[in-house]
């Protein structure tokens, strides 16, 4: 099969886990772990199956207390078919208890095909050869299949086979959450419907949703050989067995050398989430009824992939558009235009596996910038996802005595705050208090992506609609939030986590919370001057409603307008400082810490288990304050300084950069990117290595054996988007596209189309100096392209092409 491919030759039991998730099949709507279905759940293997934004709540007793977690939910596993000689006492046959001769998995990114085969031995001359091809299928998200096809070599071999949906399943994928209750299904009902059919029914047990799968399973034999005797063949008959928790079909097969028998599991699946549903299980086995044989359901779903494709892939050559082409692969398993209908957010681990229990984060500060020039109805109903719980974080708000809406850090099916209060040490063993709740940042996120979306589609219903009462809204939060201080002359905003994460109180504080985080300052105040940006462009029936409905003050605005220039931005040392205090803290001996441990990444995992704390040093995990670099291109970030009262010049800046980049662990898959992406215009030389270690992060699983508990989204996510605003400099901005390119010696060839103010598939290529823009013909209206040294118009239909200043 023609095309990119991903692949895995050899059975390697350790890298199963990491396999399994670089190998998920998913649609938007749900997705599979690559797992071998003849294997079940242990400490090698882990056949996860995810449908999007489907949670569940459990209480469990931890560390004497009683903690309440919301998980997204394992779901009935329907991969399971295994097979064995049917002679008695014979084992079921595994590569981990059987002889493997041969072993090679292939992943096709442009057919969203699985491709497996393994040749077991079985004695001294016989093996059985298996190959497999599943799809989890993009055109009808509720179907799945499995194609397995048998070849006996040497003699001839009786094989029992069994085919499962198997109810009998746990959340139970992270280790470190296993002391947590996860058996989240319940009601497990099951029952065949036919002579080849049979269906599992359940429900999870405090959220009471419906979960049916119904199975078919078809078994052929291929013609004989030329030559050989074609003796009349009726398919051997499928028995269906309802167990507890099992629905099991089997047939018994009979295979002669070199004539394969190929066995089809077609399987559908609903939720009682689904709209326009009645009851899930009728429309299981309504769909499995219409659905085609695995030919036809193979090519409907490769041609939904060569649709997806089209108008979204990246063209770069090389081992880094190899490894893109698999980040944006994995993007679009989580997030299709199956999404843009669904109450879902962005799970920061895709559907994928079940670290972070699910949840969703600020990753779509990293997954939506790209989305909105492919997919801006993805990118609209996940910002929607945000509005429906605008009402909880106005209570959050308010809870903390303030107005406006406070988002939580952590959310999964409602706005609760789902942030666990304790979490694990691996090295230690003890578990923590968790103040991450207090980044309250993530509102800054959600406005930012809500301005983004609407300055790259154009859609002012949105922009006048919900977009306005989430911008507004969170405006009110960070204004309310700030408290004058007369000695500094400033408005302040204490007690919160900011992105680095480590450091989430002053050393010795009997509380948590730091003041004056940076990038918590910068980005409110950029807020809160977007949001009376927003108000002044408003039409006036539609800011006259607004301020009704929200009840804005007489003089509220003129306070937003006083913290958007006064909000103070600490600096020591001559670089702006993360926190008001960062300064003062002590210098952590990395040399040391590295000679004694070597990965230092969770250096505060490290510290914590020798009994010291990350609080302490001048060491960060992740970007933080230099993460303005990443939301702002330069000329932004010197506008929203200037309008702080501040001029960061370029050696100010440079030297910021510098002093973070010495005191920071990396210990996320985020922080390579950021950091890439500010080096590729403050150090093209130094910026290659991070970005290589981003590209590389989850194949290679460099934090350490995260990625088979999920990969990391916003990585992959942020990697496509390097290429596509990073390198290009690309701005939607004031109804134009602005462009400032910078090469980067390893990925200086590129191209990629963008949906633009209505505008499908307008190219923009980059190639030996020369940027070539071309517009689709439409009736669509010029755009604008605006770059350091020029404007130049781009009417539909035409292509341009300018050479680039050296």
């Amino acid at each position: 099969m023609a095309g990119p491919t991903w692949e895995y030759d050899g059975y390697q039991a350790e890298r199963e886990r990491l396999r399994e998730s670089l190998c998920t099949l998913g649609n938007g709507y749900v997705a599979t772990r690559g797992a071998l279905p003849e294997c079940t759940a242990d400490e090698l293997h882990y056949p996860g199956t995810y449908a999007a934004g489907l949670y569940n709540r459990l209480t469990s007793e931890i560390a004497g207390r009683r903690v309440e977690n919301e998980d997204m939910v394992n779901l009935p596993n329907w991969l399971p078919l295994r097979f064995r000689p049917a002679a008695d006492g014979a084992d079921w046959l595994t590569p981990d208890t059987a002889t493997v001769t041969e072993h090679h998995l292939t992943l096709h990114l442009d057919a969203g095909l699985l491709e497996r085969r393994t040749r077991y031995r079985l004695g001294p001359e016989g093996s059985l050869l298996v190959r497999q091809s599943r799809l989890v299928h993009l055109g009808d998200p509720h179907l799945a299949a499995l194609r397995t096809e048998f070849t006996t070599e040497g003699a001839v071999l009786d094989l029992a086979v069994e085919a499962a949906l198997d109810g009998d399943v746990t959340n139970a994928g992270v280790a470190r959450y296993r002391d947590l209750d996860g058996r989240h299904l319940t009601d497990v009902r099951t029952a065949a419907a036919g002579a080849a059919t049979v269906w599992l029914d359940c429900r999870t047990r405090t959220s009471d949703i419906r979960i049916a799968l119904a199975s078919r399973l078809t078994v052929t034999r291929a013609p004989a050989g030329p030559g050989a005797e074609d003796t009349p063949d009726t398919p051997p008959p499928v028995t269906v067995t309802a167990e507890p928790r099992r629905a099991v079909q089997t047939s018994r097969l009979t295979l002669t050398p070199g004539r394969t028998v190929t066995v089809d599991k077609t399987v559908a699946l609903h939720t009682s989430h689904d709209p326009a549903i009645g009851d899930p299980l009728r429309a299981a086995l309504d769909r499995l009824a219409d659905a085609p044989g695995f030919p036809e359901l193979r090519e409907s779903h490769r041609a939904a992939w060569a649709r997806l494709w089209r108008r979204t892939v990246l063209d770069v050559s090389g081992e880094a558009g190899r490894i893109l082409r698999l980040h944006l692969f994995h993007v679009l398993q989580t997030l299709s235009p199956h999404t843009a209908d669904l109450d879902v957010g962005v799970p920061a681990r895709g559907l994928h596996g079940e670290a972070y229990r699910g949840h969703v984060f600020w990753d779509e500060l990293f997954v939506l910038p790209y989305l909105d020039l492919h997919l801006p109805e993805v990118s609209r109903g996940l910002l929607r996802y945000r509005h429906r719980r605008l009402d909880a974080a106005r209570r959050a708000a308010a809870r903390l005595g303030r107005r406006g809406a406070c988002y939580p850090w952590q959310s999964g099916s409602d706005g609760h705050e789902e942030t666990q209060e304790l979490h694990l040490n691996p090295r230690s063993g003890r578990w923590l208090p968790d103040h991450s709740r207090l980044q309250h940042h993530v509102g800054s996120a959600v406005a930012y992506n809500v301005w983004q979306y609407c300055e790259a589609t154009g859609d002012s219903a949105f922009r006048a609609g919900e977009g306005a009462e989430m911008l507004l809204e969170i405006a009110r939060f960070w204004a309310d939030s700030a408290v004058y201080d007369d000695h500094l002359g400033r408005h302040r905003i204490r007690g919160v986590v900011g992105p680095d994460e480590y450091h989430d109180a002053y050393p010795g504080a009997d509380r948590p919370g730091l003041d004056d985080n940076t990038y918590t300052n910068a980005t409110a105040a950029w807020v809160l001057a977007r949001a009376l940006d927003l108000l002044r462009t408003l039409p006036e029936p539609r800011r006259r409603e607004l301020t009704e409905r929200l009840g804005l003050e007489v003089g509220e605005t003129d306070r937003w307008a006083e913290v958007a220039h006064t909000l103070h931005v600490p600096r020591h040392d001559g670089v702006i400082s993360q926190f008001a205090g960062y300064g003062d803290l002590a210098e952590l001996d990395w040399g040391a810490y590295r000679e004694r441990y070597g990965d230092i990444r969770r250096l505060d995992r490290i510290l914590e288990a020798e009994g010291d704390t990350v609080n302490r040093y001048q060491a960060s995990k992740q970007a933080d304050a230099l993460m303005l670099a990443y939301l702002f291109a330069p000329r932004e970030l010197q506008a929203l300084f200037r309008q702080l009262g501040h001029d960061i010049d370029e050696d100010t800046w440079s030297a910021t950069v510098d002093y973070y980049l010495g005191r920071t662990s990396h210990g996320s898959t985020l922080s390579g990117l950021v950091h890439g992406w500010i080096l590729t215009r403050a150090r093209r030389a130094d910026a290659w290595r991070y970005v290589q270690e981003t590209l590389r992060g989850d194949i290679a699983d460099i934090q350490g054996g995260t990625t088979g508990e999920g990969i990391h989204l916003g990585a992959m996510a942020g990697t496509l988007d390097l290429v596509q605003r990073g390198l290009t400099g690309l701005e939607t901005r004031d109804g134009a596209l602005w462009l400032d390119p910078v090469s980067l010696p390893k990925v200086s060839t590129y191209g990629f189309s963008i949906r633009y103010l209505g505008h499908w598939g307008i190219g923009v290529r980059l190639a030996r100096k020369q940027l070539e823009i071309a517009v689709p013909d439409s009736a669509g209206a010029p755009i604008d392209v605006r770059l350091a040294d020029r404007v130049v118009t781009v009417r539909p239909g035409r292509t341009v092409r300018l050479v680039l200043p050296e």
